[in-house]
């Protein structure tokens, strides 16, 4: 059984949507034996978090962001041009939607590309979902060239979706950048005992979770994913999530970080720590330090969620555009239409923003 054929199997018997609150889709598969895919299915369901809803992905998340930016120049009208676009989308039911190789996570790793698979796998999903657009999250032109490629030549739209940070290589003894090299050095004096989820009780579990919520879904935005300690506790048991954590001298957990490895490049879609420490404890460097290392003793590549720009350009990250992938040839005009319109949107001014002020 190849790699992604086990993460697969692990996936699908692990995976409880139950488990994320703020998430409402039906898992299933495209795909038989060691050659399936994992898939989401949705249907205009409210309120879900942006991973499996594109429209809180390129609409709501966007208006979020926007008032953060605080440049009121660009701020008020594109708040508003969003919020234009974002009716439209809704109303010609931008969320029926089906994701391929979605795990239900900000990044989703791929596998090398399997051409005749992914055909197969595009026929199945047209057959059980016709009145669903086909979509692929998380490719980028540096790490997934080949996919988009055959993408785009089987019919699908790359719709950019925000800004990511690539790294080829991390070599920990090389003198720049010097941020990376610091916080490389952090690790071998933290400010915390480091305890490895191995060790971990059902309350740690807990506390891991609501670290999680301190800062991806109250610092950051609701509209993350609300992975609670089942999935957490669940995910790691299975394999699926490499979990480490820092404690204080009372043993209490105050930072954790999941890590989500496949196919040589590594990414952090769980990062969370007590955001009412004091700043000079350092626990994000520390925690960006865990993936930092973890690349260079395995020669993995690492791919970053968008967010901390500046902190992770600094470290040798190199900005990217993210793309989605959607087919609608088979779908009604006006949802094609729709569609048409979110790519150029995002084409025309969401990626030259993107890129223009680093985000």
């Amino acid at each position: 059984m190849s790699e992604y054929a086990a993460k697969v199997t692990a996936y699908l018997r692990t995976i409880a949507v139950s488990d994320i609150p703020n998430l409402a889709t039906t898992v299933a598969w495209v795909g038989e034996g060691d050659q399936r895919a994992p898939v989401s299915v949705n249907a205009s369901e409210p309120q879900d978090t942006w991973v499996c809803s594109p429209h809180t992905a390129y609409v709501r998340y966007a208006i979020e962001e926007l008032r953060r930016f605080g440049h009121p120049l660009l701020t008020r009208p594109l708040t508003a041009l969003c919020g234009a676009v974002g009716r439209y989308l809704w109303r010609a039911k931008v969320d029926h939607a089906v994701a391929i190789n979605n795990w239900l996570l900000s990044t989703n790793l791929y596998p090398r590309l399997d051409a005749a698979s992914l055909g197969r796998w595009h026929r199945e999903a047209l057959d059980r979902w016709p009145d669903r657009a086909i979509w692929f999250r998380s490719l980028n032109t540096r790490y997934t060239a080949p996919w988009i490629d055959a993408l785009t030549q089987a019919g699908f739209t790359l719709i950019p979706s925000r800004q990511v940070y690539l790294y080829d290589q991390i070599d920990r003894h090389a003198v720049h950048p010097a941020n990376l090299r610091r916080d490389l050095q952090l690790l071998a004096a933290p400010p915390l005992v480091r305890s490895d989820a191995g060790d971990w009780t059902a309350a740690d579990f807990v506390r891991a979770a609501q670290l999680y919520a301190f800062l991806y879904l109250e610092k950051y935005s609701a509209l993350n994913p609300a992975y609670s300690a089942a999935f957490l506790q669940s995910w790691q048991r299975a394999g699926l999530l490499e979990l480490h954590g820092y404690r204080d001298a009372a043993g209490e957990l105050q930072a954790i970080i999941g890590l989500f490895v496949f196919g040589g490049t590594v990414t952090a879609p769980i990062v969370g720590y007590d955001t009412r420490l004091p700043q000079r404890l350092g626990l994000y460097r520390l925690l960006m330090a865990c993936v930092y290392d973890r690349a260079a003793d395995h020669n993995c590549r690492i791919n970053l969620s968008a967010g901390a720009a500046g902190f992770k350009r600094l470290r040798g990250g190199v900005g990217a555009i993210e793309f989605s992938a959607v087919y609608a040839r088979h779908l009604p005009r006006e949802r094609r239409r729709a569609l048409t319109l979110l790519a150029g949107v995002t084409r025309h001014i969401g990626a030259p923003v993107l890129r223009r002020f680093e985000l």
